[in-house]
């Protein structure tokens, strides 16, 4: 199984009022284990960036709505491609994958707004796995923010002094896997496609072909002789020499 575990960060709460994302991170799993691939991507978000939301992001000092200090390794937008120019290869990324979400109302209406606007098909909100909701159901009455998730399983998330749509989809694909219980969920050795073996779709029709030629015994003919050797001096009732 396919997921992409996603986060956006954007301009502000609501893209009705004229809000829009600025960067998208995504960790791709298979079979709950991490495969190397990542999608991520800032955008410019044709608009000004309000003071709130660069204070939580520090994505935009360049179209601050307020002029203001720069934060010391903010990213500019100005010169990052509009959403338009970038939907069809996220869309290709995630192609039919599950998607894990920490909120997943608030990401999924801006995508499919941003989807929307320039043409692209939306993704449907049942092929997103909501992690807050999940947290809530698991710990009722506890905090489920990703920070305090992190304090409750022990995730590393040192790096977080600002939200970054990248970071906090690798900090969420950990935080999934123990929500879902542990890293490890299950027992099932090699149910795994190895990720040469699969298109970027996710296709599952791998399967293991017969070698063509047997691997070649590791036992040496002398290693075998000295075994029967062995064996022939502990007399017929030695259990080597009973049937199977």
């Amino acid at each position: 199984m396919r997921e992409i575990v996603l986060d956006t960060e954007t301009t502000g709460f609501e893209p009705s009022e004229g809000h829009r994302i600025v960067e998208i991170g995504a960790v791709e799993l298979f079979n709950h284990l991490p495969t190397g691939r990542t999608y991520h991507q800032y955008i410019n978000p044709e608009r000004g960036m309000p003071r709130e939301a660069f204070e939580v992001h520090g994505i935009g000092h360049d179209i601050l709505e307020t002029p203001g200090q720069p934060v010391p390794g903010s990213v500019t937008l100005r010169d990052k491609p509009v959403f338009a120019r970038i939907g069809r290869a996220f869309l290709d990324f995630v192609g039919e994958a599950q998607l894990v979400i920490h909120n997943a109302a608030f990401d999924m209406k801006f995508l499919n707004f941003e989807l929307e606007r320039c043409g692209l098909p939306g993704l449907p909100f049942a092929r997103a796995t909501d992690t807050l909701m999940m947290a809530r159901t698991k710990f009722p009455g506890s905090p489920a923010s990703l920070d305090a998730l992190c304090r409750r399983f022990g995730v590393d998330n040192t790096m977080r002094e600002k939200h970054g749509a990248l970071l906090d989809s690798e900090i969420l694909a950990e935080v999934y896997l123990e929500l879902i219980g542990g890293r490890q969920p299950d027992l099932v050795l090699g149910s795994a496609t190895p990720a040469a073996n699969r298109g970027q779709g996710g296709e599952t029709g791998w399967r293991p072909r017969p070698r063509p030629v047997p691997l070649p015994p590791l036992i040496t003919p002398e290693e075998i002789a000295a075994h029967e050797a062995m064996v022939a001096k502990l007399g017929d009732a030695a259990i080597w020499k009973k049937p199977a």
